[in-house]
Parts: C-alpha cells; sequence; structure tokens
C-alpha cells in the first residue's frame, strides 16, 4: 500500500477562492472551463473539451482497461430573467433546484448581451415601515421575489434602453469567507468546493511521482444542477464512476464538516455495492475519518450517468456541507478527507479487473456481496416445494 502524498491544502483554498470569484449558473460556465483547464495543463494533465464544455481528462495509470472515471461540477444554481415588469423590476426563475427563500436580499449581477449590471433580490413587500407585519405573511416562492437593478430603471422601456432581456443569466455573490476556525462560507460550495479538492488531489498524485494503477478520467461537468450532468461526458471503457459533490449535514444526516462522506444512497437509489466499500476501506486503510450517509432529495453525476445507459459502477463521496443550496459552510477538515481519499482512489486498482470485458465473463466470476448460502439463511422458514406440490395433488 502506497503512502499517500500530502495534499497542498494552501493550493486547495487558493483555486476555491478564485473559481469563487467566477460566476457560473448552469449555461454560463465558459470562464470557469477555462480556468480549470488551465488548471489542468498546470499540473501536467491532457485533457479534451466537449462541445458544450465539459472537461474530460485522463490520469495515465499503468493499465488503460478497465479505466475510471472521478467526476465534479463546475455548474452552480442562480436564477434567468423571467419577465421585465412595467415598474422596472425583473421577475426571476431558478436555474436549478432551490428556495427562494435563499435568494431573498442577495447580492446579484445581470448578465446583459452588452455588459454586466449589478441589482438586489428582494421579496415584493421590501419596506418594512411601509408594509410592517404584511411582510411576514407574503408566501415564499419565486413568484414573490423580484430582482431591482442598480440603474435608472423605472419601466419597461428604461429596461430595454439598458439591454435587459428575458433570458439574462443572473448570478449570486458567493459572499466567501476563510476564518481561521478552518471554517469557509460561501455561496456555491456546491461543487466548486468538491472541484478544488479533485484538483488538489491530481496535483498530489502527479508531485509525488507515484503511478496510478489503472487509467483515471477526471470529468468537469457543466450541467449538474439540472440534471444532465455526466449523461454524455463518459469514455466508452469507463467502469467505475466516482461523483464528488456536497453531503448535507442537517437532522437526519449522519454527514459532518470534519469528515468525508460516502452517500450509499441518493434520489437515482443505492450506489454500486462493491465500489462504495473499496472507498470505505481505502479509508480505514490511510485513517480518513468518513462517514456513510442516505441522501433523499439528491440527484448527482453519478446516477446522470447511469440514466443515460451507461453500464458503470457508481459510488459517491462528498465534503460535509451545512446549510446546502443556501450560505453553505464547510469545513477544511472535510474538505482535506475529500482530497485525501480521492489520492486514495486514483492510486487504488479497479474494483473487479473483469469489468474490462462486460458480458463475457461467467458466473465463477461474478461478484458476490455475501455468500450465497450465508444470504439465503433467515429465520423464517419456507415449506419445501415438494410439500406444497404434495398437497395440491392431495387436493385435486
Amino acid at each position: 500500500m502506497h503512502r499517500l502524498p500530502e495534499p497542498d491544502l494552501d493550493y486547495l483554498k487558493k483555486v476555491l477562492l478564485e473559481m469563487l470569484a467566477i460566476p457560473s449558473p448552469t449555461g454560463f460556465t465558459d470562464t470557469i472551463v477555462r480556468y480549470v483547464a488551465e488548471r489542468l495543463e498546470e499540473i501536467g494533465i491532457p485533457f479534451e473539451l466537449t462541445r458544450r464544455g465539459t472537461i474530460r481528462a485522463t490520469l495515465k495509470g499503468r493499465q488503460s482497461s478497465p479505466d475510471r472515471a472521478v467526476s465534479t461540477h463546475l455548474d452552480t444554481i442562480g436564477a434567468i430573467v423571467r419577465t421585465v415588469q412595467d415598474n422596472g423590476r425583473l421577475g426571476l426563475a431558478p436555474v436549478g433546484t432551490w428556495s427562494s427563500r435563499f435568494a431573498e436580499g442577495s447580492r446579484v449581477s445581470v448578465f446583459t448581451e452588452t455588459g454586466v449590471i449589478r441589482g438586489s433580490v428582494l421579496p415584493l413587500m421590501a419596506s418594512g415601515h411601509t408594509f410592517n407585519t404584511g411582510i411576514d405573511q407574503l408566501p415564499i416562492s419565486w413568484d414573490h421575489v423580484e430582482l431591482r437593478l442598480d440603474a435608472y430603471c423605472a419601466t419597461r422601456a428604461d429596461c430595454d434602453a439598458l439591454g435587459v432581456s428575458i433570458g439574462d443569466f443572473v448570478a449570486f455573490d458567493p459572499l466567501p469567507e476563510f476564518t481561521e476556525s478552518g471554517h469557509i462560507s460561501a455561496r456555491h460550495l456546491d461543487d466548486k468546493a468538491g472541484v478544488a479538492a479533485l484538483l488538489t488531489a491530481l496535483k498530489a498524485v502527479v508531485d509525488s511521482g507515484i503511478e496510478a494503477q489503472i487509467d483515471c478520467h477526471p470529468l468537469f461537468t457543466i450541467t449538474e444542477e439540472v440534471g444532465s450532468g455526466a449523461a454524455a461526458a463518459l469514455h466508452w471503457d469507463v467502469s467505475e464512476f466516482v461523483g464528488v459533490d456536497i453531503a448535507p449535514v442537517a437532522p437526519g444526516q449522519s454527514s459532518t464538516e470534519h469528515t468525508v462522506s460516502v452517500a450509499m444512497q441518493d434520489s437515482g437509489g443505492p450506489h454500486d455495492y462493491h465500489l462504495s466499500r473499496q472507498l470505505l476501506r481505502l479509508a480505514q486503510e490511510h485513517e480518513i475519518p468518513v462517514r456513510r450517509d442516505l441522501f433523499r432529495y439528491y440527484h448527482s453525476d453519478a446516477q446522470s450517468a447511469v440514466s443515460a445507459g451507461h453500464d458503470v459502477r457508481t459510488a459517491l463521496l462528498a465534503f460535509g456541507c451545512d446549510a446546502t443550496h443556501g450560505y453553505e459552510r464547510t469545513h477544511i477538515d472535510s474538505l482535506a478527507a475529500l482530497t485525501r481519499l480521492i489520492s486514495a482512489y486514483l492510486l487504488s486498482p479497479p474494483v473487479f479487473a473483469s469489468d474490462a470485458q462486460p458480458g463475457e465473463g461467467s458466473l465463477e466470476r461474478f461478484s458476490h456481496q455475501i455468500e450465497h448460502s450465508a444470504q439465503m439463511e433467515s429465520d423464517t422458514r419456507v415449506p419445501a416445494v415438494d410439500s406444497l406440490l404434495g398437497h395440491r395433488d392431495q387436493d385435486t
């Protein structure tokens, strides 16, 4: 077993802060794609771009098949201009799935065809001196917030003169803060913190000179928040797919801000039994703090790959984060644990070498979750088939 290369956490925090400064709601990701591509060039990892901008990189190993993929996503939640109102305010529709509750009071940038205009997202009743307690009765929905532009804009015609149009992207300020306690607070840690962890793990492996056992394809997708993510991003011979994303820290969840989580199930169902347990074993072997968790209202790149028809084993690694899809907070402990577990996985052997020839194996080579005889043991005994058939013959 290789000693894991130590991650450069200063590098992780640097690239995370730089990525948080780049607006990248789904559909508006060209700049963040360019940034990550430049980081891969610096590390020395070759890559290619799909038509829309998903990055498919290659970390070479001693053998090329079966190979694996590790995926993070560059897109974030945001909004888009839905209506230009007669009062010069803008109605919004969400990009990605999130509540308008987390949008109220936010500072934003509106990207028009001709430039950037700053503004604020406010509830329709935004003056305490005017509406008093009526504000508290206002429903929570995207139909009950509007965008106030920081420009002379009191009519629809004013908006037209500014170049504001339906379909313009709206990016929410990240407001990052890195505290001495190790906490990192910001919007859009989902999944820029995951991207930073993957880049840091790749840098650590390359700098160490340790050769991976099999090829790995780091993926950086651009449409995870709207569900398609890795659907068309995988190389044909990928047999193992590990998504890297955010783990909600909340009542009813076992994830914490100081550990890495292995998600055993999300909204797409259970992840692969064997790949998930290999990640847990790697965490144990390298003394990485880890938790198991289930995510009930959660979709990932791993799920999108399977839904698209890819015959791959999937697993999901995640950093613990409080207030997901709101003003998020994680801790450097969790990001360090995630980075180390990604490195351990990059350097580990395939779960099953036989996955290189799917469909060509026999039952002798097929996997075991637990031994068949043990799986069939049960305290609830069923009658023998012959006894049932005998009773039926007597009845006839």
